[in-house]
């Protein structure tokens, strides 16, 4: 029988405000058993380390609490003695830090001990914890980001992002592209042309996307752009499924020059145009090369109005020699961070 057709006027809008209502509860029910939970671990790590100090308990305390924890909760992976362990590590790095505290409630168990394990600086913890909760991030995607020195990325990368980009995705926009890409499973020798480049990275199209950092979708190399009855060719063009644009790149074996600016701003124009749908944001150029002078990029990046990143390129697993000299001092780091506040777009219920 169709439940359709015997359901009264207006159910359908009100089926809908129910499921909508349905979702809002689970995932403010989800947020509120982390919050709980990570309050629950502070508490315990809190509490053995008080006692440690005050009344002389050893390291063996851990295990001994650990077994009797597992006999009364049977099943509860939580209590393990390596969790207790990584509960009292987690008060001692955050119990003097006010200011990260409130952030480790907003992601869950298994992401908060990443970022914990990989990260040593508060400002690059501040980065992730802020960075997992917007970005609504799962645990895969935070080790990826983890793994890519995403923080290092986001600090260092040449876009005009902040004036030229929607403010609704100008932080995610500024994640998606990096100062540095490491083609290293190209297999190419470091002498070779572009041409040699595009071709390798397409026909290592599932390695590239990964470095390119998870989101894009290729649409197409060499794709054709028309003008005036001249044609004109995009390196390749990909499409960004968060940021919903466009992404132009162009590849240089070269160092950056002012002139790849206007040819990159020219395919922008041309895609916004004529290749935009409706509901997308405006394309994205990148220019990739094999090196740049940080000054001139400032300096063509001042005028440009579409949205471009100018980035560099290794075929082997290297960093520019100057990667960590060039970090904003840790005064700038923190004010850009500041801008980061705000909830979570998702939540992932990977508690552990």
């Amino acid at each position: 029988m169709n439940s359709d057709a015997l359901a009264p006027v207006g159910y359908g809008d009100f089926l809908v405000e129910v499921k909508t209502q349905i979702r809002q509860r689970q995932l403010s029910a989800l947020r509120a058993v982390n919050t709980e939970l990570i309050g629950l671990y502070w508490w315990i790590g809190q509490s053995i380390s008080q006692r440690q100090a005050k009344l002389g308990w050893g390291k063996a305390v851990v295990q001994t609490l650990a077994n009797d924890l597992q006999t009364e909760f049977p099943g509860r992976n939580g209590f393990s003695a390596r969790n207790l362990w990584n509960m009292l590590d987690f008060y001692h790095d955050y119990a003097n830090k006010p200011k990260l505290q409130p952030l480790v409630a907003e992601i869950s168990w298994s992401k908060n001990l990443l970022i914990l394990a990989h990260c040593k600086d508060d400002l690059e913890r501040e980065f992730y914890l802020r960075a997992t909760a917007r970005f609504g991030w799962t645990k895969n995607v935070l080790r990826h980001q983890l793994d890519n020195h995403s923080y290092r990325q986001y600090l260092l990368g040449q876009t005009n992002f902040d004036a030229a980009v929607p403010d609704s995705i100008k932080a995610q926009a500024l994640l998606a592209v990096k100062d540095h890409y490491t083609f290293d499973f190209l297999g190419l020798a470091e002498q070779h042309s572009e041409r040699e480049l595009e071709q390798s990275l397409v026909a290592n199209l599932r390695s590239f996307l990964a470095e390119m950092g998870g989101a894009f979708t290729f649409v197409g190399n060499q794709f054709k752009l028309e003008s005036d009855g001249r044609e004109y060719f995009i390196d390749l063009l990909l499409f960004h499924r968060r940021l919903r644009c466009l992404v132009a790149i162009e590849l240089k074996i070269g160092e950056f020059k002012p002139e790849h600016k206007g040819q990159i701003e020219f395919y922008l124009d041309q895609l916004d145009q004529n290749h935009r749908m409706e509901g997308e944001n405006p394309p994205i150029g990148i220019v990739i090369c094999r090196s740049k002078t940080r000054t001139m990029v400032e300096y063509a990046l001042r005028t440009m109005t579409r949205p471009l990143g100018i980035a560099t390129y290794t075929v082997t697993p290297q960093l520019p020699a100057n990667f960590q000299g060039e970090l904003p001092s840790p005064e700038q780091i923190a004010q850009r961070l500041a801008g980061w506040a705000g909830g979570s777009q998702e939540f992932d219920e990977d508690m552990v």
